[in-house]
């Protein structure tokens, strides 16, 4: 293709409220355009980037064996009510109603259409194992869009769904889609890890999230280097770090911490190591009627060491807390403490409250907490002769580098990644709820076990910068960049030689099977050089006449640091071993 062809719209600087690289360089390259908050049209360079990563992944997964089919974006929530996902969504689910006032949703996923397809068109153990995806536009209303394509609210992802006899079979489909997604990203080029990850939303038994590892990653990912452990740190198992709890040695002292809140100015103020601290969160659980009025509110109060911090997702797998809980309000607080937050402890609450201790809190002895009073803690203070035994012990905190693999096998280490692929098995959460069920070799009804699978196609191109750019731009891996070489004519208006020359080799390139484009658009050779390393194509041969009198070109890859200057006749096979290597 020549460059005059397409569109090429690159800009100096990016915009001041992109607030990552690969959001800044999106839009300096013309990838993108910004229409509203979240919301990108993708412009030519961008959108064959889009196809590509599309490309590879219909080759993966049909070569895995699933059926590429097509649902709506406009859902009816009909389906929704029926899953019990319409209200329990919340607010990110964008809920329309047409003009005769029928509830529809705009689908951020499509476990609800699958399942109905699959209850009307499969109706016998024959025509299982079966696995359909799609790759549609998805939308989710983000409270806080930002980063660009990476936490956008329009996107497009391809959703995979697993249907199988049973959970033997259904573990059998899981794994399929899992050694394809790895296909799927090493042939992107990508560093990523497969971590172990709660189920979220969507739900399920088992889930894995592929992540791109990069510095500048929302997710942190707990790995063990020594064994192949990881997880998301939603997931991480925090294991006690004290064998046993030893005998009271100290006696319950109410101490003053005047203006002391934190457990770090407590620690400091009294010459402590901050891990003989305990730290006090409170949340709360409403109980409700039918009518959707409070009839009772319990008040927790989770306590973790000092130097950690509480998982909300642990949290919320603690019985009692699984149905829901918020954080209480400050006059919550005072109503069971008597005081406010920074002060707070287990001890002689005002009101009584539920008591839920991290692992290693609960074998901890001579602790400090806060005494329920301003500007004092206890120290000294010991389950048992000071305070009842916790009503549950639970892990529900967050590793840190260093503790305990729980495999046994070392040490945790902890990196940044990004999200872009998430596997589900999803057993009969929906297939029990929408009534799917197919019939087995004794003509009975059984309910389908299920699977879902996401790769976020757009987020890939957000993941992919934020793990390959410089100080110049982008720097793609040759299965994702727009065009795997760029052709630099210097002087291709003014030179026949120079013309004839570029348009020979890029007629070859494109022979040879190589995604080429030729730089016509006459800029100078600065500009020009400027732009396809913004843009980020992986290989650059320059044309020119010196070179031409000399029988040679230059070319040079996306982090070569110089120019290598070959025959001109051997140029095409010097890519293309460049490209396979």
């Amino acid at each position: 293709m020549k460059a005059s062809r397409t569109f090429i719209s690159t800009l100096k600087e990016a915009p001041a409220d992109a607030e990552v690289a690969s959001h800044r360089l999106m839009l300096r390259a013309g990838l993108i355009k910004r229409l509203g908050a979240g919301i990108y049209s993708y412009m030519p360079l961008g959108l064959r980037v889009i196809r590509k990563v599309e490309s590879i992944i219909r080759e993966e997964m049909n070569r895995a064996g699933a059926v590429e089919l097509l649902m709506p974006v406009v859902q009816p929530a009909e389906l929704w009510q029926e899953s019990g996902r319409f209200q329990k969504y919340g607010p990110e689910l964008l809920r329309v109603k047409d003009r005769h006032d029928r509830d529809f949703v705009i689908q951020p996923t499509s476990e609800e259409v699958i399942t109905d397809i699959a209850r009307q068109e499969l109706r016998s153990y024959r025509q299982l194992p079966r696995n359909f995806y799609h790759i549609q536009t998805k939308f989710r209303d983000e409270r806080r869009p930002r980063f660009g394509v990476m936490r956008g609210r329009e996107f497009t992802m391809k959703d995979a769904y697993s249907f199988d006899r049973d959970f033997e079979a259904g573990r059998r489909s899981y794994d399929a889609m899992h050694r394809a997604y790895c296909a799927i990203f090493d042939r992107m080029g990508l560093r990523y890890r497969a971590v172990a990850a709660d189920t979220g939303a969507i739900g399920g038994d088992v889930s894995q999230e592929f992540q791109v590892i990069a510095d500048t990653g929302e997710d942190a990912i707990v790995y063990c280097p020594s064994s192949d452990y990881a997880a998301n740190i939603e997931l991480a198992e925090a294991p006690a770090l004290l064998k046993e709890r030893t005998a009271a040695a100290q006696p319950l002292v109410k101490t003053p911490t005047p203006g002391k809140a934190s457990c770090e100015d407590v620690a400091e103020l009294l010459g402590l190591p901050l891990q003989r601290t305990v730290k006090s969160l409170v949340l709360a659980t409403d109980d409700k009627n039918e009518r959707g009025d409070i009839v009772k509110t319990t008040v927790w109060l989770l306590l973790v060491r000092g130097d950690h911090s509480l998982n909300e997702v642990k949290a919320g797998k603690v019985e009692g807390l699984k149905a829901g809980f918020r954080f209480a309000t400050g006059a919550e607080i005072e109503d069971h403490f008597g005081c406010k937050p920074g002060y707070l402890g287990p001890i002689a609450t005002r009101k009584p409250v539920k008591v839920v201790a991290d692992r290693t809190v609960a074998l901890m002895s001579d602790f400090v907490c806060g005494a329920n009073e301003a500007d004092f803690h206890h120290t000294g203070a010991n389950w048992g002769r000071d305070l009842p035994e916790p009503d549950v012990v639970a892990d529900i905190r967050n590793v840190v580098p260093g503790d305990p693999s729980p495999d046994g096998l070392g040490v945790l280490a902890i990196q940044r990644g990004i999200e872009v692929g998430h596997i589900f098995l999803l057993g009969t959460r929906y297939s029990d709820a929408m009534k799917a069920t197919y019939l087995d070799e004794a003509g009975k009804p059984q309910v389908f076990v299920m699977g879902c699978y996401g790769i976020g196609v757009t987020r890939l191109l957000g993941a992919a910068i934020e793990q390959n750019h410089d100080e110049r731009g982008i720097v793609w891996p040759p299965s994702m960049a727009p065009f795997t070489v760029a052709v630099c004519p210097i002087g291709y208006e003014r030179s026949a030689d120079v013309q004839a020359a570029a348009d020979r080799l890029h007629d070859e390139l494109a022979a040879a099977g190589i995604d080429v484009v030729l730089d016509d658009r006459g800029e100078r050779p600065g500009a020009m050089f400027a732009d396809w390393e913004l843009i980020g194509v992986p290989l650059r041969v320059v044309v020119s006449d010196r070179g031409l009198k000399a029988g040679t070109v230059e070319v040079q890859g996306r982090r070569d640091a110089a120019a290598t200057v070959l025959p001109l006749a051997e140029a095409v096979a010097s890519v293309r071993g460049r490209l396979q290597a």
